[in-house]
């Protein structure tokens, strides 16, 4: 997980909490917290220069292989929420992408932990190393954005 002193390195992607992502009580549905990794993990590789629909149309994906989520205090309609987030060092071929999820007032909503792997889809295999494009992209991403 995300340390304090990775917190002013880490990627930041904004939401607000919608009707739409709400239950009948108003509190953000917990399908909604995984789709915002997944945005918060795009917007950050396209800060750190690679678009994400670019990678995909090389025929490569990064693929879940691991989520990991803590729920901590409920999100509720209308609230802004920012999602920051961190590639952690690599484990093996997984790469694990770490967020919190950070209410305006700085609380901890919740925290996830969500590991990847970089997949070949034309021939169905994990990729080892990534092409060169990808390796800078990630250590630009491990690396934090720039001050």
């Amino acid at each position: 997980m995300i340390t304090p002193a990775d917190m002013e390195r880490a990627w930041c992607c904004s939401k607000r909490v919608l009707p739409q992502h709400t239950d009948h009580a108003g509190v953000l549905w917990h399908g909604a917290y995984v789709a915002w990794l997944e945005e918060a993990r795009v917007e950050a590789l396209d800060q750190a220069g690679l678009a994400y629909a670019a990678l995909a149309a090389t025929g490569l994906e990064l693929m879940v292989t691991d989520l990991r989520l803590q729920y901590r205090q409920a999100l509720l309609h209308g609230e802004q929420v920012a999602l920051l987030s961190r590639l952690l060092p690599a484990r093996g071929v997984r790469l694990p992408f770490s967020t919190q999820f950070r209410r305006a007032d700085g609380g901890l909503a919740a925290e996830a932990e969500v590991s990847l792997v970089l997949v070949d889809r034309s021939r169905a295999r994990v990729l080892r190393r990534p092409p060169s494009a990808l390796a800078a992209a990630l250590e630009r991403l491990a690396a934090g954005p720039s001050l």
